[in-house]
């Protein structure tokens, strides 16, 4: 089998080498998957994307001509591939349901504490020459601080250990809590974990066209004026436009986040200034820095969910090269 992975970084290639116990033909592609180049993917059985790839009903359809039956990606979401026109053109659409969770659960632990503890407004100063302990710059402590996570999947409840290793009381909101979040975390309403949480996190899917904007200027006017609030879910969640007012007003402390709209302009990019940066939204939002930190959708850049994802999109193809079909593959509703 041979097997077009786009968006492959020069770093992650040795992995896949590593990783390759199925010895499937492997055509790297830096590039992530666009409009332009779908054709690299001619010659090849399969194709493997990832998130920020389009896989579009015009470059499904292309693979499909060069007899592409099976386009997987080695992300949790799935957002960026058209179902639909996949079941169409009976193309097999898979995922990697998990990966470590410590990987986003650590850099969403580490973002809210940059702001909570306002280390980049200081390390902003000092680069200026600033050297000065300024008011700005007087914290809680996290250890007896309270702190809310939204969606306590395997991401929420990695997340709610450190902090809990912290000293931190955690709050949960989910709508169906596992046992697991019930003995680790305290789960109670949202408007509730809201209303006393010092640092909110959230780690909930996006569903389009079902919870665009679920958190909104409704939610921030329910926080602390301190409040920190952290996204390493998907910038869709959140109302952008609205969370730059409430960022501007002082109705919340602070934002940091991982993820956000129009990633496919966004991402990959080397802008010359946040002029150029093509959401104004977004721009806004960036232009709010040290009170704003954005990363650039680094959550699951680590060694130990980089060969989970590899591993287990390797899997799927070879569980279906088996049977036909794979435990991971993805239905249309």
């Amino acid at each position: 089998m041979k097997i077009a992975c786009y968006g492959v970084r020069p770093i992650e290639e040795p992995y896949f080498h590593k990783l390759n116990k199925y010895d499937y033909e492997l055509k790297l592609i830096p590039a992530f998957l666009n409009e332009q180049n779908g054709n690299e993917a001619k010659g090849c059985d399969a194709v493997l994307v990832r998130g920020n790839c389009l896989a579009n009903a015009k470059n499904l359809e292309l693979f499909a001509n060069y007899g592409i039956k099976y386009v997987f990606t080695r992300t949790v979401g799935f957002n960026h591939i058209d179902l639909e026109a996949a079941e169409k053109l009976g193309i097999q659409v898979a995922r990697v349901p998990n990966y470590s969770p410590y990987a986003v659960a650590e850099l969403a632990m580490t973002l809210g504490m940059q702001l909570f503890r306002h280390t980049t407004i200081a390390i902003n100063d000092s680069v200026h020459g600033n050297f000065k302990v300024v008011p700005t710059l007087f914290s809680k402590e996290i250890h007896s601080s309270t702190v809310g996570i939204i969606g306590v999947g395997k991401i929420g409840i990695a997340e709610a250990k450190l902090y809990k290793g912290m000293g931190a009381r955690v709050l949960s909101y989910d709508r169906h809590p596992s046992a697991e979040a019930q003995q680790i975390t305290e789960c109670v309403e949202l408007d509730t974990l809201l209303a006393e949480s010092d640092i909110v996190s959230i780690h909930v899917p996006y569903f389009p066209g079902v919870n665009e904007n679920m958190i909104n200027k409704e939610t921030f006017k329910k926080m602390k004026s301190t409040a920190i609030f952290v996204n390493t879910a998907r910038g869709e969640i959140i109302n952008t436009s609205e969370l730059v007012s409430a960022l501007e007003t002082n109705e919340i402390g602070g934002y940091a986040a991982d993820v956000f709209i129009d990633e496919t302009k966004i991402m990959n990019h080397n802008f010359n200034s946040l002029d150029d940066i093509p959401n104004k939204d977004v721009r806004a939002l960036a232009g709010l820095y040290p009170k704003v930190l954005l990363t650039p959708h680094m959550g699951s850049f680590t060694e130990p969910a980089l060969e989970d994802m590899i591993s287990i999109s390797f899997e799927n193809f070879a569980e279906t090269l088996r049977t036909g079909t794979n435990k991971n593959v993805i239905k249309v509703n």
